[in-house]
């Protein structure tokens, strides 16, 4: 075998997946079709983050979703559990996308605290307090847990920076579950099996760091895995400060055997950076 046909994927421990909106927003425009294609290609067994409408493509080549999207429209971190305002519209839309990754076969759903605002877009409405916010979390978690129970999928809930504000995807001013400890503990309080923490690297490590440590003390609801690199949410590459293999040796001492996702945006040649984040990922 040359070195152009060699496997990108060699070890296989590592469950990867290719989150869609980066190639298809952000990277090259690639469709669903191209991405599947480049997913097989590597040996990834997934495309994530992924609408319902792209699912029979998904199917076709093999692929599974490792975590769907909580079919909020807009922005789907902004309006979540911790404001009761919003607890019937994201209650409803996560439910469905449950009950439609039941029936596809898929195994999770992603799910957001919500930004920190009444209005959740309007900063000048007041705060939630942290505890208030932690408290309808938790009743909100609790009120769909039952159907993630039923319906064999998990929800995760993402911690998300607050510190980038560059770029309305490399950080979330506002959001509230914005440190990893409180969105653990959330869940931890819900106390479902199938209501789990969404653990991304690169957000974790711009506001908390000690990312080893951290998946330590997070491994009993972690759900699933985010990377990037940081700053930048670029490529894993050399010019970004987080070691990725000691991580994932790490998942696997855990014995973690959900799915990492790669969600970083871009700087240069989609592909060739797929391929090398791939790659440091197969320990």
């Amino acid at each position: 075998m040359s070195a152009a046909e060699e496997k990108t994927i060699v070890n296989g421990r590592i469950k990867q997946s290719i989150v869609f909106w980066c190639f298809n927003v952000a990277g090259e425009k690639w469709d669903m079709e191209k991405t599947c294609q480049v997913a097989t290609s590597l040996g990834c067994k997934s495309i994530e983050i992924c609408e319902p409408d792209t699912w029979a493509t998904l199917k076709k080549h093999g692929l599974t979703c490792a975590i769907a999207p909580n079919g909020m429209p807009g922005a789907p971190f902004v309006k979540g559990f911790n404001n009761p305002k919003y607890h019937d519209e994201v209650s409803t839309r996560t439910s469905k996308m449950i009950e439609d990754c039941a029936v596809a076969g898929f195994p999770a759903v992603i799910g957001f605290t919500g930004f920190k605002w009444r209005d959740a877009e309007d900063p000048k409405s007041g705060e939630i307090s942290l505890e208030e916010g932690a408290d309808n979390c938790v009743a909100g978690l609790k009120k769909i847990a039952a159907l993630a129970e039923k319906k064999g999928v998990t929800l995760c809930v993402e911690h998300l920076n607050t510190r980038d504000g560059s770029h309305p995807m490399k950080g979330h001013p506002g959001y509230q579950g914005d440190d990893i400890d409180y969105v653990a503990n959330i869940v931890r309080r819900v106390g479902s099996p199938r209501i789990k923490v969404l653990f991304d690297i690169y957000h974790v490590q711009i506001m908390n760091g000690d990312v080893i440590r951290r998946l330590e003390q997070c491994k009993d609801v972690i759900g699933h895995i985010h990377t990037a690199g940081n700053p930048g949410r670029g490529e894993l590459d050399d010019k970004q400060e987080i070691n990725y293999p000691p991580i994932m040796r790490k998942l696997l001492e855990l014995g973690y055997d959900g799915f990492v996702g790669q969600e970083f945006i871009p700087t240069r040649d989609p592909l060739a950076g797929l391929k090398q984040a791939v790659k440091l990922c197969d320990v």
